[in-house]
């Protein structure tokens, strides 16, 4: 079996997908003989002669540009190549002609149909803080709620954040936002929202918030800690309360339409474009074509793979919101005088990526082939069946939480160096490498949070 792979004929570069020795041959275009130096696993190599300044093409694009002359054979990487990015960009709207798509027989789950007509793949309580002065309180709540929790209720996990508080403007707004997301999640058969009393996030304007939205889980409790003499024992009662409602749900066949799937991918490597994220990538393409629903985020890792996704785009509104959070994003760098392309990290670099294109072509794989059907700012929620752009940052935590407020049911995760990483919802991890997954097979998680 070949130790490296050529993801296109139009590509000057391969993938190792093992470490490649100095001298070792290898048998691809002009590279033909030996190699010209070690080549560590997920990292580039040469097949034919690039010029400096010539285009650097993986995944039968431009990743970057040669930063001096690479002889076929040689190692790729970041001491030889760099970023075509640079700032904002304008974009012309060329759809991508549409694909037929095979009618497809709609299997089901067993989940928990909702009264507000969503349906779960859990039945969970959630102890909610709406500031963080509450963390400590909300963490011994859900500590009693699982020591007594009833048949029927699968878990209580509280949600501790440092927000709801000591903010201003547009970050108090998400902060009130995303929690309030919580209140609709179909995971979720109850919630105790737990307050301080004397934070900017007052309980009082939250619970109209909550309460505005029809949709929401009719199973809520609030408990304002200043306003009782033990806090404890009564959150304990409303917990009890809480918990009681939820055990009367039951799982029932649910058609897989009803699902909402988040793709994210952290702590990547120079495989996870070439195995795990066009794995996602499909299965996406397999909900959509079932008629259910799939999130992306992380815009800056969008960076020099934009055009491909906003070219599939169902419509020019489409299209014109999606360059409207592109560019946004890019602004937003610029006014703190940051460079656009400052992704890929350190880790990223030993693992193969080399620019922020590398990273982003094989980063949106994960959304498939099938239209962007909409574009959604931080905190909303998704309503419509296909791919939806969600704007968000980077970030594993910030954008994990964005897509369960969302309300993305699980988080498929690639990732090629490994992270434990929790959140709201399950986050399912898929390895872009065999010596990952037998590594970290112990099934760890980290504690979930907002």
């Amino acid at each position: 079996m070949k130790k490296y792979i050529m993801l296109s004929a139009d590509d000057n570069v391969a993938v190792a997908l093992e470490a490649l020795k100095k001298g070792e041959s290898v048998d691809v275009a002009a590279a033909g003989g030996p190699l010209r130096e070690d080549v560590p696993a997920g990292h580039k190599f040469s097949v034919r002669d690039i010029p400096a300044g010539g285009l650097v093409q993986k995944y039968g694009v431009p990743i970057g540009q040669a930063t001096a002359a690479i002889p076929a054979g040689s190692w790729v990487h970041t001491h030889n190549v760099k970023t075509n990015l640079s700032g904002e960009e304008k974009y012309t709207f060329e759809p991508a002609p549409p694909k037929p798509v095979p009618a497809a027989a709609i299997p089901s789950f067993r989940g928990y149909q909702r009264a507000n007509g969503m349906a779960g793949i859990r039945n969970e309580v959630w102890v909610i803080p709406t500031v963080g002065c509450v963390n400590w309180l909300v963490e011994r709540l859900a500590a009693h709620g699982n020591a007594v929790r009833p048949e029927g209720v699968e878990t209580v996990v509280a949600f501790p954040h440092p927000f709801g508080c000591s903010q201003l403007g547009s970050d108090h707004e998400a902060t009130r936002t995303i929690l309030a997301d919580m209140a609709i999640h179909p995971n979720c058969g109850g919630i105790l929202y737990v307050g301080l009393g004397c934070e900017n996030n007052t309980m009082a304007d939250f619970k109209t918030l909550v309460e505005s939205n029809p949709a929401r889980n009719q199973n809520i409790r609030y408990l304002i800690a200043q306003d009782v003499d033990d806090e404890l024992a009564a959150g304990r009662d409303l917990l009890d309360a809480v918990l009681a409602g939820a055990a009367t749900a039951r799982r029932v066949d649910v058609p897989v339409s009803e699902l909402c799937v988040g793709m994210k991918c952290g702590a990547s490597d120079g495989l996870s474009g070439v195995t795990a994220n066009p794995l996602l990538g499909a299965f996406a393409d397999w909900l959509v074509d079932r008629g259910g629903k799939v999130v992306l985020t992380e815009v800056p890792e969008m960076f020099g793979a934009e055009r491909s996704l906003l070219n599939r785009a169902v419509d020019g509104d489409v299209f014109r919101r999606g360059v409207d959070m592109i560019n946004d994003f890019k602004k937003y760098f610029v006014r703190y005088n940051q460079t656009i392309y400052e992704n890929p990290s350190p880790g990223n670099k030993q693992g193969g990526i080399t620019t922020l294109e590398d990273k982003s072509i094989g980063c949106t794989q994960k959304a498939g082939s099938r239209p962007v059907v909409d574009i959604l700012p931080y905190g909303g929620v998704v309503t419509k069946s296909g791919v939806t752009l969600l704007s968000g940052p980077g970030n594993d935590i910030v954008s994990v939480s964005a897509m369960a407020a969302a309300g993305a049911h699980l988080v498929l995760f690639s990732t090629g160096r490994g992270n434990p990483l929790g959140g709201p919802v399950p986050v399912v991890k898929v390895s872009s490498n065999a010596d990952l997954a037998m590594r970290k097979n112990t099934g760890s998680i980290s504690t979930p949070v907002l």
